[in-house]
């Protein structure tokens, strides 16, 4: 089943565009889309293949952290994950 995950880390200073395009960048492999111009905060919509949305949020959160990695940005604490699922979705 697939995933929509989002995660956000906040930290002590604001981020830069060119800083959030290469989050893009390296988000892109997984369908994702990231967040935090301008803001203390970046974060990214992951889509993931899971059987529950646990596993859908361990999957999206190493993707993520690799992501992180790749960017160079500084390693945040995570202050928001959330998943939905693609049959959730449909619900709404």
């Amino acid at each position: 089943m697939k995933w929509s995950v989002g995660i956000e880390a906040e930290g002590d200073r604001v981020l830069e565009h060119e800083e959030i395009v290469e989050l893009a960048d390296a988000v892109a492999a997984s369908s994702g889309i990231a967040t935090g111009i301008g803001s203390s905060r970046y974060g990214a919509q992951l889509i993931v293949e899971a059987e529950d949305r646990d596993e859908a949020i361990r999957k999206a959160t190493a993707e993520f952290g690799q992501a992180v990695t790749r960017a160079r940005l500084p390693v945040y604490p995570v202050v928001r994950v959330e998943a939905i699922s693609e049959e959730e979705d449909e619900e709404l």
